[in-house]
């Protein structure tokens, strides 16, 4: 059986930066350790797997594994896979109107608007099915500090206190004073357990509001050793769910915002994620997370 997949470069509007992502299409016949074989072989932080939709108006069923496990949700496998999916079905009616795309993921089906107009590269948004949740979880400074290589003092600015939220996928947020503090971060699988939130909560999202780029609101770094990636370029599902973090946090007046949010650079893969939260009666109505992509390899699978 031969399988055509696809990469992707996300987050990003040149090859070789953002988050890479691996689409194979036609997975309808693979079996869930088959899937989790060929993550583990292209060796991304995901890799996603599209076959036909349960719902015949549906663009498409889409399961994500990382090299470690399958992901109820993940935010670049979703921009990616919008993206190819209308490149494929539609490439030239793609250049005079926005394509919307329902992609069903394991927490529900995503709605997708992707654009790509003539000398500009793909970009795609995808709305929250859901407001963040957020964990009551009291964070230990010194915890946190020792599972990421910190000192407690490094933790917090302004009114931002370290916090647990879920869009679809868990991550313990944590705030740090400076890009010389975030910096240093790195998990320490000693202290990684007993630092990070309870279980479902065990990945870290460090952020900090100075940033490297003019424009940009946050400076972040995303580590799941967990699941098999020690750190991440790009992490929209951690954007997701930072949109309850700006609602507590940052209370944003009523109305349409837009946050950025850049990531990856540490790791010589720039990225730059869009966060849009909607504010009705100082509370998030809804929230979308959008970026580009860039196709960098394309071939087939033998299984």
């Amino acid at each position: 059986m031969r399988l055509p997949y696809q990469t992707l470069d996300v987050f990003t509007q040149s090859r070789f930066s953002g988050n890479p992502l691996a689409v194979v299409q036609q997975a309808d016949q693979l079996s869930d350790a088959q899937m989790q074989t060929i993550a583990r072989e292209f060796n991304l932080s995901e890799t996603v797997f599209l076959s036909a939709p349960h719902h015949p108006v549906h663009a498409a069923r889409a399961r994500i594994f990382t090299p470690q496990s399958e992901v109820p949700f993940a935010g670049h496998p979703t921009i990616g896979a919008a993206i190819a999916l209308a490149l494929s079905e539609a490439p030239k009616l793609l250049t005079t109107r926005d394509m919307t795309i329902m992609i069903e993921e394991e927490i529900g089906v995503l709605e997708c608007t992707v654009r790509h107009r003539q000398g500009q590269t793909p970009a795609a948004t995808f709305h929250l099915l859901d407001a963040p949740v957020e964990e009551n979880w009291a964070p230990d400074p010194e915890r946190l500090a020792r599972a990421l290589n910190l000192s407690a003092a490094d933790i917090g600015f302004d009114w931002h206190q370290a916090c647990c939220l879920s869009a679809g996928l868990g991550f313990t947020f944590v705030p740090v004073r400076s890009l010389e503090a975030i910096a240093q971060a790195k998990p320490d699988m000693s202290h990684w357990m007993e630092g990070m939130g309870p279980e479902g909560f065990k990945n870290a999202f460090v952020y900090t509001r100075e940033t490297l780029t003019q424009d940009v609101h946050f400076h972040c770094r995303m580590f799941a050793p967990l699941l098999g990636i020690m750190e991440d370029p790009a992490t929209g599902s951690a954007a997701a769910a930072f949109s309850g973090l700006i609602e507590r946090f940052e209370k944003p007046s009523d109305g349409e915002h837009i946050y950025l949010l850049e990531q990856g650079h540490e790791m010589s893969r720039p990225s730059l994620m869009a966060l849009t939260v909607d504010i009705a009666l100082g509370e998030l109505t809804g929230a979308a997370i959008g970026g580009h992509a860039v196709q960098v390899m394309q071939g087939e699978i033998e299984v």
